[in-house]
């Protein structure tokens, strides 16, 4: 029976597998990470000297002390004092915000246009078959009407 159950529980785990949303789901965490460089890449290479032409290029040097004296060695540990590094935290959401932006613009937004698009002429199609059918039924009933009237009284109305 153990063996019976480990191959349906292998079968259900394959179906899982082959269903299109996890494959969907694995494509666009590949897209997704490839993605990251570019956005990590723009954020370096365009926003950090955009803020260095205010102050420094770097964002993660942007920092508050909250017990003096703050000591923080190059390599990133702190020495003495409690840093409040406020410059990462802009960066980190720098990167979010722009990622967020790119994905909506890029890919949300006109994917829901498109999908709109769809969804009307697919109503529009419905509207026109419906009043097709409805066009037909009116014809067919005046054909009917003009055979009775073309009869002429019957038999039974005399």
């Amino acid at each position: 029976m153990s063996a019976k159950k480990e191959a349906s529980v292998w079968q259900g785990f394959r179906a899982f597998l082959m269903r299109g949303n996890v494959v969907d789901l694995a494509v666009a965490v590949v897209i997704g990470a490839a993605f990251t460089n570019i956005v990590n890449s723009v954020v370096k290479g365009i926003i950090n000297p955009l803020v260095g032409a205010i102050g420094t290029q770097n964002l993660d040097n942007y920092s508050s002390c909250l017990e003096a004296p703050c000591k923080v060695a190059p390599d990133g540990t702190v020495k003495s004092g409690v840093p409040i590094l406020w410059g990462s935290v802009l960066g980190a959401t720098l990167t979010f915000v722009i990622t967020a932006a790119v994905v909506y613009f890029l890919m949300v937004l006109p994917m829901s246009k498109y999908l709109a698009r769809q969804t009307a002429r697919k109503a529009a199609r419905e509207g026109t078959r419906e009043v097709i059918e409805v066009t037909e039924l009116e014809v067919l009933k005046e054909i009917r009407d003009a055979l009775v009237a073309q009869r002429g009284p019957g038999p039974d109305k005399r």
